[in-house]
């Protein structure tokens, strides 16, 4: 059997992945808001599951991922948590619960935490959430970072393009990673930043990066399932690389159905009682 055979058997926890980067091993990372998805995608091997605040964008049709609550994420997170026997769960916290309240941000990882069975949390920002950062370690929950392009300040920047490609951005940047490095997050997620960059943080910080746009000299990738999957053929940004074709798949399925039952071909016989 092969080692890697081997190691799709044993659980992930934060120490395992900061143990990956010092290895080399690169870390497979995917987002799941389900349960029936989240058992394939942890059967699978990969190494993280993130609850996403995107389920905003993929589950609930928002076009931002502003509008999804704490009581949302949480229900999503639930049936993460109950199908995943292998993988790091995180859960995203999501647009004000944390910013600027280092006792709400707590008070919400709690809940993520004792309600969802989470594993770990995820916060966008640097340096000016450092507080929240700190409270919520203090706490003896895990915390991922993520900077770059931070879908929750999407008002602030007013697009979805590259971050960090000039000088003084690129700089805070590096700072706002080492940083986070610093007050003890276990890993950190770079989004839609240039690749040389990604790189430099990657070497300069002792935690994981994981990178979405972010090239290839990072410590591991992340995706959104639903993408990766070919399930939406309206969002194709550079970065992404889709393993399958399920819109195709899961619409010739139902047309077919859909026919069978105008025919009362189905059920058949055989399928009755």
């Amino acid at each position: 059997m092969s080692t890697y055979t081997e190691q799709k058997k044993t659980k992930v926890t934060t120490r395992r992945l900061i143990e990956m980067k010092r290895r080399g091993e690169k870390i497979a990372c995917l987002t799941s808001y389900d349960f029936t998805i989240a058992s394939l995608v942890d059967e699978a091997g990969v190494d993280l599951i993130l609850v996403g605040d995107s389920a905003s964008n993929v589950m609930a049709g928002n076009l931002t991922t502003l509008p999804i609550t704490l009581d949302e994420m949480i229900t999503y997170a639930k049936g993460v948590t109950r199908a995943v026997k292998r993988a790091l769960v995180v859960v995203d916290l999501p647009f004000g619960t944390y910013q600027g309240n280092s006792k709400e941000a707590l008070a919400s990882a709690v809940r993520v935490m004792k309600e969802a069975g989470a594993e770990a949390v995820k916060l966008e920002g640097g340096a000016e959430i450092r507080e929240s950062i700190e409270r919520i370690l203090t706490a003896g929950i895990p915390v991922m970072g993520h900077l770059g392009l931070t879908p929750q300040s999407i008002n602030k920047f007013g697009t979805y393009n590259v971050r960090a490609k000039e000088e003084a951005e690129a700089r805070k940047l590096e700072e706002d990673a080492r940083m986070l490095d610093e007050l003890g997050c276990f890993a950190i997620v770079l989004e839609k930043v240039p690749a040389a960059l990604a790189q430099r943080v990657a070497s300069q910080v002792s935690v994981p990066v994981i990178g979405i746009g972010a090239g290839s000299g990072v410590d591991g990738q992340i995706l959104v399932f639903q993408d990766m999957m070919g399930m939406n053929h309206g969002f194709s940004p550079k970065f992404l690389r889709r393993y399958a074709d399920l819109a195709t798949v899961i619409n010739a399925g139902v047309s077919r159905y859909v026919e069978d039952v105008k025919n009362t071909d189905f059920p058949n016989a055989d399928e009755q009682y």
